[in-house]
């Protein structure tokens, strides 16, 4: 009798960042959910996205909540450590090929690890995928910038662009996502950068 061989687990990514406005190729499916115990901050410089290496723009990392509590003196929203994003589970066929691509996207500064992904039934939570994959910039990778005050960091964002376009429209973009995500995901901290930012448009537009 032919032995029967172990069945692979799926490659699922998690995006919180461009990957949700930005998905990877050769999606079979994806999921809206959360991350436990961790933090999205614009605290990642952009030497080859939205910035430059002479004016680096700001990108959004995954941080674990422990590792941000040592860098959030000027985080305006210290209490967060629930994070929204998408779980999109790749077609077998294509894994080493999306691999290979996401290595490359992600390569300024990111390390891939895995978590659980949680979402919402009827009101109570659960885990919805186990081990998701996640790109995840750490304290140490040398385009970590920390926190920074709001004002700070809305005027870089504003005001930065590069390869990839402007660095405002990246968080436009990531803003627009969470917000239509689930019923109940939310971030403050992505969402006052949002208000802030169109206040910048409008005084701006204003002034002409």
């Amino acid at each position: 009798m032919a032995r029967m061989g172990s069945i692979k687990a799926p490659f699922v990514v998690f995006g919180y960042g461009s990957l949700i406005f930005k998905p990877p190729p050769h999606v079979q499916s994806q999921t809206s959910g959360f991350l436990k115990g961790y933090v999205r901050r614009f605290a990642q410089e952009s030497h080859d996205h939205r910035g430059t290496p002479e004016n680096p723009g700001r990108v959004v990392t995954l941080i674990h909540k422990e590792d941000w509590d040592r860098f959030s003196r000027s985080d305006a929203f210290p209490d967060e450590d629930i994070v929204w994003g998408i779980a999109y589970t790749i077609d077998p066929e294509y894994e080493a090929e999306v691999r290979d691509y996401l290595d490359y996207r992600e390569k300024d500064g990111y390390t891939m690890e895995t978590l659980h992904v949680y979402t919402i039934e009827n009101g109570i939570e659960k885990i919805a995928i186990q081990d998701a994959f996640c790109y995840v910039g750490r304290p140490d990778n040398p385009s970590f910038i920390g926190s920074e005050p709001l004002e700070d960091l809305a005027q870089r964002i504003w005001a930065s662009v590069g390869p990839s376009g402007q660095n405002k429209e990246y968080l436009y973009r990531l803003a627009e996502s969470v917000h239509q995500l689930a019923p109940a995901s939310y971030d403050s901290h992505l969402f006052a950068l949002e208000e802030r930012l169109r206040e910048l448009d409008k005084t701006t537009s204003d002034d002409h």
